[in-house]
């Protein structure tokens, strides 16, 4: 999906690639002598480009709240209170 100069955004999300190094004739820096890029080369320069992904706030949000329970600590209190919890089979009327 291909939005304004050449920006794309994917589900509400803006994605920015990264500025384009012009591939055409790039320096080796061991020997310090011009080198042709291969075909290969711009195919993993494309894959592999770094992309800038900004989220909304109502995004970030959810992400911070996924996040948070990720890496909440778990203890063996815990375990052992969720595991031996008393539970009742009364019916309500």
């Amino acid at each position: 999906m291909e939005g304004q100069f050449g920006e794309e955004t994917f589900g509400g999300v803006e994605v920015k690639p990264q500025e384009e190094v012009s591939q055409e004739v790039q320096v080796n820096t061991e020997f310090n002598l011009p080198t042709k890029v291969s075909v290969w080369t711009k195919i993993k320069n494309f894959l592999f480009q770094d992309i800038k992904v900004e989220l909304t706030p109502k995004q970030q949000k959810i992400e911070d709240e996924i996040n948070e329970f990720l890496h909440q600590e778990i203890t063996w209190g815990k375990i052992h209170d969720f595991l031996f919890q008393e539970i009742s089979f009364k019916k309500n009327k």
